[in-house]
């Protein structure tokens, strides 16, 4: 007999808001919002208390701040969310055999078979409470048969709260919820379902699935089957692992100093246009030089989660300055990406980060319908390699 799986969902509750009262305690229970600036800023996340307003995340910070006047208004620091990220992971690395970490807040834990060993959701219960004794963050969590209910028991479950769904009960759980809980049911789709006559998912459950495919597609296909409880159970655990790189063999070896930096900066913009082009941050930039001797060398360092050119330029040029033996001529260099993560909108709001996203990605735009020569950064169109021997 197959062992019923049990997925863990782990989701850290306001987080930014979360980390900010650890910071400065004295905004506890009180209206916060995390974002930028008030004239031309977006809400990246609040507290419960703003909540009760109708501020909600991606909102216009003028929206919010007409509905919650009251509210104190945080720039926010991504170097603290990302240090508290990595401090939640290594806990649950710690625990748990098998995990991902599908956002800078979010975590999915394979416990399947170690109810032979231990109650899982005692277990579950325990390394919650150890996340929270050791980061003072509140966690909610959803434990269940499948991701997508695990991730619906842990919204249920909010604010810093345990939801277990036991197997054999998900329809119980699953068919009174209404449609727009579930994950990808966006307004537009919700409206259609509506329309269709279709407000829970038991309705969509007591709908053939061959009418449900007729009307709606692969997606109404999809809804089907969650409605029956099927979902997928697959932690992706090399998602560490994964990484995005470019790197260049020179016709002839280097030693020119401002071509070799420029040469740093072209290949992290193109790593940084294929990050955004998968919708992903980055956690870890590699440098590797190669010199002539084919002596080669790599040097890592974790940053702030991010996919924004500067930044990433910024720490780029920095391992490379710190690490490349001045005057010795170079064959090969090469930027790599990884500790990837789902691009989280909120992450790059920070410090005006929000402008310079919308305009990376024009530029991205620019690149996919003419070409990605087309648009250079003047540090690389000006840096000429000179002849070496």
């Amino acid at each position: 007999m197959i062992s019923p799986h049990h997925i863990v969902h782990f989701d850290l509750d306001s987080f930014f808001v979360s980390v900010e009262i650890l910071l400065d305690p004295s905004l506890k229970g009180k209206p916060v919002i995390v974002g930028g600036s008030a004239e031309r800023g977006v809400v990246s996340t609040c507290s419960y208390e703003a909540r009760k307003f109708g501020v909600h995340s991606a909102m216009p910070m003028k929206t919010a701040m007409r509905l919650c006047p009251q509210a104190i208004v945080i720039r926010g620091s991504g170097s603290e969310y990302s240090k508290y990220s990595r401090i939640v992971t290594e806990i649950i690395a710690s625990k748990v055999p098998l995990f991902e970490k599908a956002s800078i807040d979010e975590f999915y834990c394979d416990l399947t078979g170690m109810d032979k060993f231990f109650g899982v959701s005692q277990y579950t219960r325990e390394l919650r409470e150890s996340i929270i004794r050791e980061t003072g963050l509140p966690i909610s969590c959803g434990l269940a048969s499948a991701k997508f209910i695990a991730k619906m028991a842990t919204n249920e479950a909010k604010p810093n709260g345990f939801l277990e769904v036991p197997n054999g009960r998900e329809k119980d759980f699953l068919w009174p919820m209404g449609i727009e809980k579930v994950n990808g049911v966006g307004k537009q789709g919700e409206q259609q379902l509506k329309n269709f006559g279709l407000y829970t998912l038991g309705d969509v459950a007591r709908t053939s699935q061959e009418v449900m495919e007729k009307y709606f597609g692969k997606w109404g296909e999809s809804l089907w089957r969650k409605s029956q409880g099927i979902g997928s159970t697959t932690i992706e655990t090399d998602w560490e692992q994964k990484s995005m790189s470019h790197e260049n063999t020179f016709h002839d070896n280097q030693t020119n100093a401002d071509f070799l930096f420029s040469e740093i900066v072209r290949l992290t913009e193109k790593t940084a246009y294929d990050l955004r082009q998968d919708e992903k941050l980055t956690g870890c930039i590699t440098i590797k030089i190669r010199y002539s001797d084919f002596e080669t060398t790599s040097r890592q360092e974790a940053i702030d989660y991010s996919s924004l050119d500067d930044r990433l330029i910024a720490k780029a040029k920095d391992i490379f300055a710190k690490h490349y033996q001045k005057g010795r001529p170079v064959r090969l260099l090469g930027v790599r990406f990884s500790q990837l993560i789902p691009f989280t909108m909120q992450m790059d709001l920070f410090n005006n980060s929000q402008e310079k996203l919308n305009l990376y990605k024009a530029v991205d735009d620019i690149k996919d319908r003419f070409g990605s020569k087309l648009v250079k950064k003047a540090i690389t169109v000006k840096q000429k390699p000179k002849d070496t021997k």
